[in-house]
This record gives C-alpha cells, structure tokens and sequence, in this order.
C-alpha cells in the first residue's frame, strides 16, 4: 500500500512506519518534509491510499493547507497527526473530510488502532477529545440551523439516534454494542439503516453527521 507520511520531522515519519509494520501493513513509503513536497507527491504518483499529515509543518499553514489538500485530492482519505489536542481543531478537521486524528501525545497503541480503523474503512477520532464540552456543538435556535437538523432527526427511531449519538463520541460498533446491550451486528444494521434514511454515502461521512451534531442527537436521546 503507497502511504505518503508528511512531517517535517523525520523521526515522526520513522516510527509512523514502524507503526504500519507493526499493525502487518505493507507500505510504500512516500515521504515529505513540507507542504509542498506533500503536495508535489500526491500530484505525480498514482494510487496513493492514505496520507498521514501533521498540521503544522513548512507551508502548511494549519487548516489552509489541508483544505487545498482535501480539495485538489478529494478521493484520498486522510489522517491528520497533530500537537493540538483541543475540540476545536478536531471538529474542523472532521468538516474538512479527514477520517482520522491523532494528537502526537498518543501512545503508540492507540496509534495502532487508529491507524487500524481507518484501514478497514472505518473512522477514528480520540473519544476524551470528542467528548469535551459536547453542548458546544449544538448551535444556537436563532441561527435556524437547530430546526432543520431536528426535523432531519425525525427519520430515526430512538434506537438509531442512540447509535448515532455514540458514534458521534468515538465509539466503535463493539463498544456501542457493549453499551446498548446489542450484538456487534444489530449495531452495524442500525448504521446502515441511518446511512440509507439520511442519504449519506460512507461510514466517514455518517461519523462526520454524527460529530458535527452531536449536540443535537445528546438533546434528542436524554432521558
């Protein structure tokens, strides 16, 4: 698998692939030291399959950078590796369409798993991130955003919005299953039928409805 790891710190990029050879991945390894190397690799070689990306390295520019990044190669899901742990830069990372993020303060398990997931097609973002101050994402009822998203919940039984909700703060179909007192499968059924009502294409994109709103569907599963 052709990985292209772009950080400006060589050592990070060395145990990035010591990371993949211990989770049995295959790579070839691209590397790139700066926002535009990064992006003079994306554009000459064929079937890239991941970028890992730190969000600060020369050129990047933090989030301008990925969204030049995302925009001119949209089909390539990306991992962002970063030292800012806060919400905020989370939760706009998942606006740009990144499948994963990993603070640089992770343990090299945890790096394992994220990189695991996102292998398999899944998405990861830190549940202790994800969790903080999750009423902040709700948005104010003037902006008129709160109806519409209500109204769009509507679709959902209450079992739906309830995975939805935990999928919104990190959890794996496991982990839900664990918690709703379900089968592993019951759970993967129910994330299909959401993906089908609310019309949204992939497991990434149905973790990024979930995230965004997650103010919302906490609202909506209180009891």
């Amino acid at each position: 698998m052709k990985i292209l790891l772009a950080d400006d710190h060589w050592i990070v990029r060395e145990s990035l692939k010591h990371v993949f050879e211990h989770i049995g991945v295959k790579l070839q390894a691209l590397e790139a030291g700066s926002y535009l190397q990064a992006m003079d690799l994306l554009a000459t070689e064929d079937n890239v399959g991941l970028v890992v990306v730190d969000l600060i390295m020369p050129g990047f520019d933090d989030f301008e950078g990925l969204h030049a990044l995302r925009k001119n190669f949209p089909d390539i899901p990306v991992i962002v590796l970063s030292v800012q742990d806060g919400r905020e830069a989370v939760m706009r990372c998942i606006e740009l369409g990144v499948v994963g993020y990993v603070p640089k303060t992770a343990s090299a398990e945890e790096m394992s798993r994220a990189l695991e997931r996102v292998l398999s097609g899944d998405v990861y973002f830190p549940r202790d991130i994800l969790s903080r101050d999750t009423g902040m994402a709700k948005q104010s009822p003037e902006s008129g955003v709160e109806e519409d998203i209500l109204e769009i919940l509507k679709v959902l039984t209450s079992r739906e919005k309830e995975v939805l909700s935990w999928l919104g703060q990190g959890l794996t179909d496991t982990k839900i299953a664990e918690v709703l007192q379900l089968s592993p499968n019951t759970v993967r059924v129910h994330v299909k039928n959401i993906m089908k009502k609310l019309g949204l294409s992939d497991r990434p994109e149905t973790m990024h409805f979930a995230v965004t709103n997650i103010g919302y569907l906490l609202s909506n599963t209180a009891r």
